[in-house]
């Protein structure tokens, strides 16, 4: 699922929304419609992207306007003109689906490589330049200071075969059935057109693609590997959709064979996605997945081979471990890029105040100073919802719908003189000496008779003794003289954390001087109450007024 770029970069990559529409330069790195959601809305000059993809597209939403794509192959560098400064931009192979490509861009904003949906052999690492490439245990020349990486199957710790050896088991299943009337392939996604490619190859027969039930694939083969396709219907070999409802499908074409006495027909799925889902199976199906190199048969009679478009989680341990990028942003929100070993066992390091990078984000860097290891390992999550009007709002917006994606921040930040809160793409950190992110979940103290509740998901209790209440969202905090704070932790205990929500921004006038002034000098918003506690107040009053 792609991801908005942040705010200071002059370029978007395959997003398609308001957000995007501000940026002056586009780029697509496939054809996948999860990459071209929105496209034909929000589309405009430039889009750079393979000719190939480009061809794809405008097959898939032929109203678009061929105008607005500029032509970029692999291996070929551009030079783009920009009022905030050139830079270059450099497209390599992404090995993924034909026509897909990884951008690098190198500027004033320093070193950044989108892979965009991906996998990262070490063949694929070969084409990235010299310099950006270390070698298992030395560091590359020149740094890359930020990844947005393709972590689809960041979490899952399957060995996944390489695509040829996928592809070899896709024929020696075929090979072990010779008395399979009929076989049925699964492989109608962009990007398993090598498959049906081998297959016709190896057993010198062509494959029945229904055009009418399968437009587009049919489309995108006919314009790749017209050579290989059959308009008889009663060919051996035939394109089978892989959804919806292939189970109950491949289930009903082995009991009609059943029924008439015939061969069952052999239908094999060649995709990962089956590999890595456990979601209500047995622990036979179990043990079956743990075996990727060789085809495995489910209890509905469809035989799986893990042939995979994606990085595997160790792929992706390897690639970081030769770029060792500084920061790394996973592009795939349902896997974070802090799952993986490598950005949990991130190097330190000083910054230059003048680090091109390190300015875009925003951050105050005093080299003179230093921090603790923890503070360096900061990771922020940030979600889809409206962003704080910040100081360093909006850096990263998404525009999709609960969508979530992760920061890993791998550098030695050395604070300024004063403590003030680091901002991250929209959510505020209130830092005093050394404290950090845990990511806790704290019960909540049992109140007692004068305890005001807020009504949230992250609910906390205030005992009060007087009238003025103050809310920190994601914390509820109560402040005012005489005031009880019944919590596990002190407001300035070291080891507290705090943060401001998305929606606590702007000044309150209803805080007492002292407290506004100590929102200010920790540089960050006063938040406002919310509604519910506003009411409170107001109803406090007026019980008051009537005694």
């Amino acid at each position: 699922m792609p991801i908005e770029m942040l705010k200071g970069l002059p370029f978007s990559v395959d997003t398609w929304s308001p957000k995007s529409s501000t940026k002056r330069h586009h780029f697509l790195t496939h054809a996948h419609k999860d990459h071209t959601q929105g496209i034909c809305t929000y589309a405009s000059y430039p889009i750079y992207c393979s000719h190939l993809t480009r061809t794809l597209v405008l097959q898939h939403f032929p109203k678009l306007d061929g105008s607005f794509f500029v032509d970029i192959e692999v291996g070929q560098c551009i030079v783009i003109k920009d009022p905030d400064g050139d830079f270059t931009v450099t497209a390599f192979d992404a090995n993924h689906c034909p026509g897909a490509l990884m951008f690098l861009y190198e500027g004033k904003f320093g070193n950044i490589l989108h892979t965009g949906d991906c996998r990262l052999t070490i063949e694929c690492l070969q084409q990235l330049p010299l310099k950006y490439v270390g070698t298992p245990g030395k560091e590359p020349k020149c740094q890359i200071d930020c990844i947005f990486l393709d972590c689809t199957f960041g979490q899952s710790p399957l060995k996944m075969p390489s695509r040829q050896s996928a592809i070899q088991q896709v024929i020696n299943c075929i090979w072990k059935h010779p008395q399979a009337p009929t076989v049925y392939l699964t492989s109608d996604l962009l990007g398993h057109e090598d498959i049906l490619m081998h297959v016709s190859q190896t057993f010198g027969c062509k494959i029945y693609v229904d055009k009418a039930k399968t437009p587009e694939c049919f489309q995108a083969l006919e314009l790749m590997v017209p050579e290989i396709l059959s308009e008889d219907a009663s060919s051996r070999f035939q394109l089978f959709d892989g959804f919806p409802k292939l189970y109950q499908r491949a289930e009903a074409k082995i009991s009609e064979a059943r029924s008439n006495s015939q061969h069952e027909p052999l239908i094999i799925r060649a995709s990962a996605q089956w590999y890595v889902c456990d979601d209500g199976i047995s622990d036979i199906e179990r043990r079956k997945k743990e075996r990727c190199d060789q085809p495995v048969r489910d209890i509905f009679g469809v035989w799986h081979i893990c042939y995979s478009i994606h990085s595997s989680k160790e792929e992706l341990e390897w690639a970081l471990q030769l770029l060792a990028p500084r920061w790394v942003v996973s592009t795939t929100p349902s896997c974070k890029a802090m799952e993986l070993d490598y950005v949990k066992r991130h190097i330190n390091r000083h910054r230059n105040p003048d680090d091109p990078f390190w300015q875009l984000l925003g951050f105050p860097v005093d080299v003179e100073s230093e921090v603790d290891a923890e503070t360096a390992r900061d990771v922020v999550e940030v979600s889809s919802s409206p962003l704080s009007k910040s100081n360093a709002q909006d850096y990263a917006d998404n525009s999709q719908s609960n969508l979530k994606f992760s920061i890993c921040r791998q550098s030695h930040l050395s604070p300024p003189c004063k403590p003030a809160p680091l901002i991250l793409f929209g959510r505020a950190r209130l830092g005093f000496n050394g404290t950090y992110f845990k990511h806790e979940e704290k019960e909540p103290i049992l109140p007692d008779k004068d305890a005001v509740f807020r009504c949230s998901d992250e609910l906390e209790v205030i005992s009060l003794k007087k009238e003025e209440i103050v809310v920190e969202a994601g914390k509820t905090l109560a402040v005012s003289e005489g005031l009880d704070i019944r919590s596990k932790e002190s407001l300035m205990h070291t080891e507290t954390e705090y943060c401001i929500s998305e929606s606590a921004v702007g000044l309150s006038k209803s805080y007492n001087p002292s407290l506004r002034k100590l929102y200010r000098s920790m540089h960050v918003p006063v938040p406002r109450p919310l509604p519910s506690l506003t009411e409170l107040m107001n109803a406090t009053k007026r019980a008051k007024r009537r005694l």
